[in-house]
């Protein structure tokens, strides 16, 4: 797995044989989901209210006018309007949001904790927009201006009112001097008029209607984002997908032993064969009780999950010719008959069940003697009546120091490595032959010694 390209089979397996454990990660990452979503994003409900802008407005100035609607000129107002004990206008500009929408359309958002407050929230932004653009319209926020400018009107239409009667009361007659009084008042009344009119054609008021909010708020039906359901759904899948990728990681940087040769090497003695060994897929599973190893099968994390998949192997006749070549092998290894230890690490039960058939195998030639040792503190008993040791493992469940280990513990007990024989989990295929001898029975020729220091 180091050095393998990671596949959809790697992430398949991971999934078929770990189900379990991405089961109740997946469970409680909805539950952190679910208390995010009460401590630390309660609901909120969002509302929005459509402002009018009529007239012709380039991008740029509906931009200006967006920033306006948040501005905190705009907000402050409206929370002043509100009176919401303990909330500031500051508070408030952080709930409040403004976008140009097709249209010449402003609308402002609210949000709030409760759906009639959202909408009383942006009602009240939407009306104090309005109204304070209203009051800049002519390029000043001081209200006596637009009345500066109404009264200038005003004037202007009474100095026309005026020219009127004084061109009224000129001589009717056709004197040269009457014409040119009534000229010149003309005159007056054209220059008046063309003046207002470049007043107007200055004052944006003029050339834009005002703006206009086309109605309230509707009051939000649902939660805004994230929802309490969008929180516990991305809890789950978070813890999910952070559990398959552990499991990557961790085969990534997994330092057990998958090869004959790394085995070999590890142990420092020759590799005399690889047996088969019928079964489910127990793998590397303790038998010993207690809760946390309750709890680790229940999980299904008392196995590894990256060893290959057992391959369909031959009948019984095929996996009985494998054992006798093995123990065929270990005779021409040693160089006079003797007894013998076969070591097998505690947890693996194939191993222990290939060290079992071995034994029923080799009979008598050579006296074999299963002993199980521990990989954390290993413990070989001393040389007594045997003189070697030939240790029987499985592939891709232990690290070289852990093997290394083992070939310390029978060095310090005297005994030779004089072998290896590595197993491997297989699918059985049936056989017809009703003669055919159970694996579990040939486990009753083992005789399991302890693992301790003293003879046995």
């Amino acid at each position: 797995m180091n050095d393998d390209t990671i596949r959809l089979a790697t992430i398949g397996r991971i999934l078929r044989r770990r189900w379990r454990l991405l089961a109740a990660l997946a469970v409680v990452g909805a539950l952190v989901g679910y208390g995010a979503s009460v401590l630390v994003f309660p609901p909120r409900y969002t509302a929005s209210a459509p402002v009018l802008l009529p007239g012709v407005w380039e991008e740029r100035e509906l931009l200006t006018q967006v920033d306006i609607a948040t501005s905190s000129a705009v907000v402050d107002r409206a929370a002043a309007t509100l009176g919401w004990k303990g909330v500031s206008g500051a508070e408030l500009q952080d709930q409040v949001s403004a976008k140009a929408a097709d249209g010449n359309i402003i609308k402002i958002s609210g949000t709030a904790d409760t759906p009639e407050r959202a909408q009383r929230l942006s009602d009240q932004v939407a009306q104090q927009f309005v109204t304070f653009a209203a009051r800049i319209a002519g390029g000043s926020t001081d209200p006596g201006a637009a009345s500066g400018t109404e009264a200038l009107r005003k004037k202007v239409a009474e100095t026309n009112r005026r020219i009127t009667d004084l061109a009224n009361a000129a001589d009717p007659g056709q004197t040269v001097e009457s014409v040119q009084a009534r000229t010149e008042l003309e005159k007056l009344r054209t220059a008046l008029a063309d003046a207002m009119k470049k007043l107007d054609e200055a004052d944006p008021s003029t050339n834009k209607a005002s703006m206009v909010v086309m109605g309230p708020a509707p009051r939000p039906t649902g939660a805004a984002a994230p929802t309490r359901m969008q929180l516990i759904v991305a809890g789950a899948l978070l813890f999910f997908l952070l559990a398959v990728i552990g499991h990557l990681a961790a085969a990534r940087v997994s330092r057990r032993l998958r090869t004959e040769k790394e085995i070999a090497a590890a142990l420092g003695s020759a590799l005399l064969g690889t047996v088969d060994v019928p079964g489910e897929g127990r793998g590397h599973r303790p038998e010993s009780g207690g809760s946390r190893t309750r709890i680790r099968r229940l999980l299904g994390v008392d196995a590894p999950w990256d060893t290959p998949t057992p391959q369909r192997s031959g009948d019984e006749a095929d996996r009985r010719i494998r054992y006798r070549r093995v123990c065929a092998r270990l005779r021409d290894q040693l160089p006079a008959p003797r007894r013998l230890l076969v070591v097998v690490p505690v947890g693996d039960e194939i191993a222990r069940r290939a060290a079992g058939r071995l034994v029923a195998e080799a009979e008598s030639d050579p006296l074999l003697r299963i002993v199980e040792v521990s990989v954390d503190r290993p413990m070989v008993p001393d040389r007594d009546t045997e003189s070697g040791v030939l240790v029987v493992l499985s592939a891709g469940g232990w690290t070289a120091e852990e093997l290394a280990g083992i070939a310390e513990a029978c060095a310090d007990a005297r005994h030779e490595v004089v072998g290896i024989v590595v197993a491997g989990m297989v699918h059985a295929r049936p056989t017809p032959h009703a003669d055919r001898p159970a694996d579990e029975t040939t486990l009753t020729f083992a005789v399991r010694g302890h693992a301790t220091g003293g003879s046995v």
